[in-house]
């Protein structure tokens, strides 16, 4: 993707806090993707995103179902698109045991706009030369 800001570049953000989901889909609409928004795990599983996001921003802590065991449902999927992980409650121990399973990246909220764009663009990245989860 020469320049993924000006792509039809789907991403499916998938957080339990309304506030973040609103905030994140307006800006990431502003810079000309296409978003989903989603409260849940279960309500992502249930539209069947996984099969149109080109990455899926994922908060760790949802509901019943957490952001880690929707990862490793994705996981068990073929061409599961690439993940970020966003959180409020992280540390260096998590992050490194995300990006060891195959995140692009995991940032601990609050995140600056640039920290998200750029680990956006790398999982754009990941998208094109086929490297997913």
């Amino acid at each position: 993707m020469n320049d993924p800001m000006k792509t039809d570049f789907s991403i499916a953000v998938v957080d339990d806090d309304e506030s973040v989901r609103e905030s994140l889909e307006s800006l990431l609409k502003s810079l000309g993707f296409q978003v989903s928004a989603f409260p849940s795990a279960e309500a992502f599983l249930a539209a069947g995103e996984v099969r149109r996001a080109d990455c899926i921003i994922l908060d760790i802590r949802l509901g019943s179902m957490s952001g880690l065991e929707l990862y490793r449902t994705l996981l068990t999927m073929a061409d599961t698109p690439p993940v970020i992980f966003i959180t409020g409650h992280g540390n260096e121990v998590l992050r490194q045991k995300v990006l060891e399973d195959g995140a692009i990246d995991c940032l601990f909220k609050p995140f600056t706009e640039e920290k998200l764009i750029a680990a956006v663009e790398a999982a754009a990245a990941a998208r094109e030369t086929g490297r997913a989860v």
